[in-house]
């Protein structure tokens, strides 16, 4: 298994990341495709080669090809919407924030999968991408969809762990 390898890559000063690892993705209570479709998002918005690599096969084979797509394109949709909502929000000038984005944003509002399931994947994009407006957006939907806190926070937790291991690798490999 992948996730295996990957644990085994983690070295022992991050001994924590590793058993986080295992924890939030071995031990979650989230269906299989919340689960696996916010491992996939949040792999490929960590920007680590080697994570998206070793979790990839998994999340494919645990998704389908709907839901593959869906989490890809949540991905991809929310690394352009989180940079351009946060230096939105982070501007002092108010005025952007009444300006037309003009950005195409048709996945949103048809992902290919429960809106829930796309909406999780975007929140746990946005964890890693640190997008304060988009994280506030797609919480305030998940929560009138009648998602629990609980499901919330477990989004941001395989991203914020996804996301360490990721650094991690990443700092090793440069350094070896």
């Amino acid at each position: 298994m992948a996730l295996d390898e990957l644990k085994s890559a983690v070295p022992d000063y991050a001994k924590d990341l590793k058993l986080n690892l295992g924890s939030v993705i071995g031990n979650s209570d989230l269906p299989a495709q919340q689960l696996w479709g916010t491992v996939l998002a949040t792999a490929i918005a960590s920007r680590s080669p080697r994570v998206l690599r070793e979790l990839e096969p998994e999340a494919k084979a645990n998704l389908s090809a709907e839901a593959y797509t869906a989490a890809k394109s949540a991905a991809a949709i929310m690394s352009m919407n989180n940079v351009f909502y946060r230096t939105r929000h982070l501007l002092s000038d108010s005025e952007y924030g009444t300006m037309r984005a003009g950005l195409r944003m048709n996945v949103i509002g048809n992902p290919g999968v429960d809106k829930v399931d796309f909406e999780l994947w975007s929140f746990a994009v946005s964890a890693i991408n640190g997008c304060g407006m988009c994280l506030d957006s797609h919480e305030q939907v998940l929560r009138k969809a009648g998602v629990d806190r609980e499901v919330v926070q477990e989004a941001f937790k395989i991203a914020s762990v996804i996301q360490a291991v990721g650094v991690t690798l990443d700092a090793e490999a440069a350094l070896a």
